[in-house]
């Protein structure tokens, strides 16, 4: 029963952090301004507190932690609190929306639910199963045990089906017409598996002059009011950086694989079994919490030499260290059908040994006692000189890593656009791979820049445009030209080159043209052989030849037709659900307050702030 209790807290965990709407999709307040009264957000006049906020933003890291066995990086913060803000934002438009509908939850559908519907984590917990199947009379004995009680479950249960079964409720509603009719799996089968292959010249905008097009002021301003959302951009940072590499030498790969081998005799005179040195030793944590169990499964699931050396082991047996780039391996098939394992391994990943960790970790200290959160920026300087660690620059963009030299350097990004000031130093930043320090140089705010500073780039597009206007009229007498005489003689005449798509589909991207076009659709409505009219897309004009065109098997469609039906009804549920969701997300009224929480708290505590998405 304790075995079985702790699946039900990681079901409840599971459950609180995924939410309805992403199914599909820090700290302590402290000395922080921020009041247990302050919004983070307010969605149609609800306010939502910082102080929930920053405790599911917690809840998550937290699980993440557990999950990585690792510290996270501000990137992964970052992800973290959007998603619980995210979260926090769905549940109060799914509230406002059960009220307005009228959608109640009785005692008596939670008890029936909790009895006689478990949730999935549940059904999958080995300790409820009996020889691979859920045993609803373990489940039965396990919510009557005094055990379930007196450890809170039965309350959890009780607030997890008094949430989901008015999401389940309102899910019936909005998805309950959803009807797929033949004539429309019928479209579908045709934009799936009707197939074209067609040669074409294209009209390209570079090849107009510049001369050719004319832009007024009037026209750029209006193209900006009308396209100001698609302007937006994020922040960009000109950060210096220094870092200290933790160097993996060739005596630390030695020693991880020896460590490795020892691992494997242990395993195999029977001084531990496979599970428990998994759980004890992999660097796996995910699965090394389940006795390094990675599932069952078919081809393709891992990285070559990791397969490789699975498919060629016999059940039972423990593999030699495998070496992929996430360290060494040991691996056990417990059983094989067909091409179907059943498997577990131990990851031992190549990190430097004591004694060179111990010298990194100084140099890092050091780097960290001169330089790291110092107010004066020269300190940044002055740490470069007196450790001889060079210093390289780079332009952090906010929500993206930041790369220097093609090197991922982890938090930097994150901390410059997330309410650092110019001439700020970061503190020391730890990863698997070493330590940083940044200093931000220069700031960009993200947002839709004034007109001003976009004028050039409003221009280029509007002339764009223009450009290739002017190309369908050129395109037009290629066209009736080819169409007199053929595409190739035509394109010959005039020193253009014919192209050649490969095989594509409605849906498909098709070599040359693009995908979901005009050009794309244009293909499947030509006769074959013939020479098309021009078609504009955003990116050129095409004259198209349709040299191969094949025509969906209605007697196929028909033998899948139940089949299709089942999987397209799902679909559009599916699609049904996020549309409203997102319909709820636009017309609400939402304030949207972190990066003014974020930075108050930060300001008060003397700290960055909690990164954040624009």
């Amino acid at each position: 029963m304790r075995a079985a209790t702790k699946w039900v807290w990681i079901f409840i965990a599971a459950a609180f952090v995924g939410g309805f709407l992403l199914m599909d999709t820090s700290g302590l307040m402290g000395r922080s301004a921020i009041t247990p009264t302050t919004p983070v957000a307010t969605v149609n006049g609800e306010d939502i507190l910082a102080t929930q906020w920053f405790n599911v933003s917690q809840q998550l890291e937290a699980e993440e932690t557990r999950n990585s066995g690792r510290t996270l990086t501000l990137e992964e913060r970052e992800r973290l609190a959007d998603q619980a803000y995210e979260q926090l934002v769905g549940e109060v438009l799914l509230r406002q929306e059960y009220r307005r509908r009228g959608i109640k939850v009785t005692n008596a559908e939670i008890e029936n639910a909790a009895r006689y519907n478990p949730p999935p984590q549940l059904m999958q917990s080995p300790e409820l199963q009996t020889e691979g199947q859920f045993d609803p009379v373990k489940y039965q004995r396990f919510l009557a045990s005094p055990l379930a009680r007196q450890q809170g479950v039965l309350v959890q249960l009780e607030s997890y089906y008094r949430s989901e079964i008015p999401k389940q409720k309102l899910f019936e509603q909005v998805v309950s017409d959803v009807y797929v009719s033949d004539e429309r799996l019928w479209t579908f089968w045709r934009d799936t598996h009707d197939s074209a292959q067609v040669s074409f010249v294209s009209f390209l905008p570079e090849s107009v002059p510049d001369s050719r097009v004319t832009v007024s002021d009037a026209e750029i301003r209006a193209f900006y009011d009308e396209h100001r959302k698609e302007f937006d951009r994020p922040a960009r940072a000109v950060v210096s950086v220094m870092t200290i590499p933790r160097r993996i030498t060739a005596a630390d790969t030695a020693a991880a694989r020896a460590k490795a081998v020892a691992l494997k005799q242990q395993i195999e005179s029977g001084s531990v079994t496979f599970e428990n040195a998994a759980r004890a030793e992999s660097a796996d944590t995910a699965s090394g919490a389940n006795g390094g169990d990675l599932g069952r499964g078919g081809r393709d699931r891992f990285v070559a030499d990791f397969e490789s050396a699975a498919y060629a082991l016999t059940p039972g047996r423990v593999s030699e260290p495998v070496l992929t780039p996430f360290g060494y391996h040991l691996i056990k098939v417990d059983s094989r059908k067909g091409d179907t394992l059943s498997l577990r391994h131990i990851l031992l990943r190549i990190e430097q040994r004591e004694e060179s960790a111990v010298l990194t970790d100084r140099r890092a200290d050091s780097l960290a006692r001169i330089a790291a959160a110092a107010d004066d920026p020269a300190k940044f300087d002055e740490a470069s000189r007196t450790l001889g660690i060079p210093v390289t620059r780079g332009t952090a963009i906010e929500g993206q890593p930041l790369t220097i030299a093609g090197a991922y350097v982890p938090s930097v990004a994150a901390w410059a656009t997330g309410g650092a000031s110019k001439g700020d130093i970061s503190d020391l930043f730890d990863w698997d791979e070493g330590y940083a320090i940044a200093r931000l140089d220069s700031l960009v705010e993200g947002g839709v820049p004034k007109l001003d500073d976009i004028k050039g780039e409003v221009r280029a597009r509007i002339a764009r445009g223009k450009k290739l206007d002017l190309l369908v009229a050129d395109a037009r007498t290629f066209a009736t030209a080819a169409a007199s005489s053929t595409l190739e003689q035509a394109a010959a005449a005039r020193s253009l080159q014919v192209g050649k798509s490969d095989v594509f589909t409605r849906t498909t991207p098709a070599q040359g043209l693009g995908r979901l076009n005009e050009a794309v659709g244009a293909a499947f409505a030509l006769p074959v052989g013939a020479v098309g009219a021009p078609v504009r897309t955003e990116d050129a004009v095409f004259v198209l030849r349709v040299d191969r065109r094949t025509q969906s098997d209605r007697a196929e469609f028909e033998a899948q037709k139940a089949t299709l039906r089942q999987q397209q009804t799902s679909a559009y549920r599916q699609q049904r659900l996020q549309e409203f969701i997102q319909n709820l997300r636009d017309v609400a009224d939402i304030d949207d307050n972190r990066k003014s929480v974020a930075r108050a708290q930060a300001q008060a505590a003397n700290l960055p702030a909690l990164p954040l998405a624009p």
